[in-house]
């Protein structure tokens, strides 16, 4: 069983899993903070662990991520808890960065009414060439994608040349880095950027529902 966070609204519109990405757990900064924001837009946000991550944090050792079909079962396994907790709101599925991607792999054959995938890692940093997006050209569920402009995993100007399917709609954050992180000088903010994601991510549900 996966390690669950929370954040229910008081009249949530709808349920949206958020897996973490290969590195940083459900607890992670960005992770609590978005689930924060979402949960202000009226969006009931469930964090949850792989048993990876779990085990990384009951060990204190680090070990990399399962293999992906064991990701897509602990996903699987969650969707259907989930569904049982708050069987009447509809539910969307989604994550960052690695978490994401499990979520878009899933999406298709899930009970998820869409996907939201936060820095999606389109290919691993320096290596453009070794692309994630097979099963994206195909996809038949809307997923909204948000990704940081200069993301190592996939740049603004790298991405918008992909073959996607017409079901994904991509929205890029100014200077922001794969946590939407800016530089100072661009005058945003990671913060700001957080705001902004939750925002589109509530428009992108509503439009749905």
């Amino acid at each position: 069983m996966s390690e669950w966070f929370v954040d229910t609204p008081e009249n949530p519109v709808a349920t949206l899993i958020m897996a973490h990405g290969a590195g940083a757990g459900a607890e992670s900064e960005f992770m609590a903070d978005m689930a924060s924001e979402l949960a202000a837009q009226a969006i009931n946000v469930v964090r949850f662990n792989f048993p990876y991550m779990v085990t990384i944090k009951e060990t204190g050792k680090k070990r990399p991520p399962d293999r992906m079909p064991k990701l897509e079962a602990s996903f699987t396994e969650t969707i259907a808890a989930v569904k049982t907790q708050w069987p009447d709101l509809p539910l969307f599925i989604g994550g960052k960065s690695m978490g994401g991607r499990v979520s878009t792999l899933i999406l298709d054959n899930s009970d998820a009414v869409g996907g939201v995938a936060l820095g999606y890692p389109f290919h691993p940093p320096g290596k453009p060439e070794k692309l994630r997006t097979e099963h994206l050209a195909s996809l038949n569920k809307p997923l909204l994608i948000i990704q940081g402009e200069r993301d190592t995993f996939g740049r603004q100007d790298e991405v918008t040349t992909y073959s996607l399917s017409a079901a994904i709609e991509t929205v890029f954050l100014a200077d922001g880095d794969h946590s939407f992180k800016p530089r100072k000088a661009s005058g945003y903010t990671q913060s700001g950027h957080i705001l902004s994601a939750a925002e589109q991510v509530k428009t992108f549900i509503e439009k749905q529902l």
